[in-house]
């Protein structure tokens, strides 16, 4: 870093704000780069890495000033990258990479720390639903998007079509998102099911939730746990998979699309001037099929029906 290479940074940055402001854009989150892993970038060259992050914390930096100046959203990826590779890697070991096997490009583990600067950035709260169960009176309650079905001797069922995020893998390996939780405040800050019982007595209860259980204290029940948190599998993993599955299909398609033939159509009517109209109705027509890929992401989030299961522990 130095200070030509910061002013070069700050001004396309904020080039690259102005455009899409003048093109319309309705909001615009500007992010900061993430870290490289000290473990793996450059074959293990842990000096090299340490340089290029503090280069890379600098450009943060500015990317921050540039948002704040400009008005608009900031997304800090380098700050939460860089804190969860520190952590995960202490625990996992040295095999075990946040920002990646070639420490630029990461792995399920990384995409997850990245996913939550942005969601941080866009302003999302967090708060999927609140469900409120009364063992005295057997009655219960949820917020919008759940609707109790029944609720009888401490089952209640329950329909919702909001859903929390689901996590999957084995911890220990970088393609799992869940080996990076415990590092990261996602289901804190993003990611709260709410279970609330009120009148559970004293000592333990415990609750089941699809076929995982699991015991809590009376008191901590009170107060209310996070569902999503305390049962990473649950009732929505298979439908949260399946909607993953459809948005990593358009994402996969929108690639060759994006990269191939729109990015490629300037240069091809440069040289091909003839040829302009086919190539416009090429994009046109990839277009209109990401439309239908993002017509059936948008169909495969049904709501669910699930059921919380609550008993004192004897």
């Amino acid at each position: 870093m130095n200070e030509t290479k910061a002013n070069h940074y700050r001004d396309a940055q904020t080039k690259i704000v102005r455009q899409m402001k003048d093109a319309g854009v309705r909001f615009i989150v500007v992010g900061s780069p993430g870290c490289v892993d000290v473990q793996t970038f450059r074959n293990r060259n842990r000096q090299m890495a340490e340089m290029y992050n503090k280069t890379l914390a600098s450009l943060r930096d500015i990317a921050k000033d540039v948002a704040e100046k400009e008005g608009v959203a900031f997304a800090d990826v380098y700050d939460p990258m860089f804190d969860v590779m520190n952590k995960a890697e202490a625990k996992y070991g040295e095999k075990y990479h946040v920002a990646g096997p070639d420490g630029v490009h990461p792995d399920n583990n990384g995409h997850l720390v990245m996913a939550y600067a942005f969601l941080k950035g866009l302003g999302c709260k967090g708060d999927i639903g609140t469900i409120t169960v009364d063992l005295s009176s057997g009655k219960a309650e949820a917020t919008e998007g759940h609707k109790i079905l029944s609720a009888s001797n401490g089952s209640v069922e329950i329909e919702s079509s909001k859903y929390p995020f689901c996590f999957y893998g084995d911890p220990v390996r970088t393609d799992s998102t869940r080996g990076v939780l415990e590092f990261l405040p996602f289901n804190q800050d993003l990611n709260r099911l709410t279970l609330v019982v009120k009148n559970a007595g004293a000592g333990k209860v415990k609750v089941t939730w699809g076929t995982s259980e699991k015991e809590f204290d009376a008191a901590a029940l009170e107060k209310g746990i996070n569902l999503a948190a305390e049962f990473l599998t649950n009732p929505f993993s298979a439908p949260f998979k399946k909607m993953e599955d459809e948005i990593a299909r358009k994402q996969e398609y929108e690639t060759l699309l994006v990269k191939r033939t729109i990015n490629g159509i300037p240069q091809l009517t440069r040289n091909f001037p003839t040829a302009t109209d086919a190539l416009e109705r090429s994009a046109a027509d990839g277009i209109a099929t990401d439309k239908d890929l993002q017509s059936a992401a948008t169909a495969s989030v049904t709501p669910v029906k699930h059921t919380i299961k609550i008993e004192p522990v004897k």
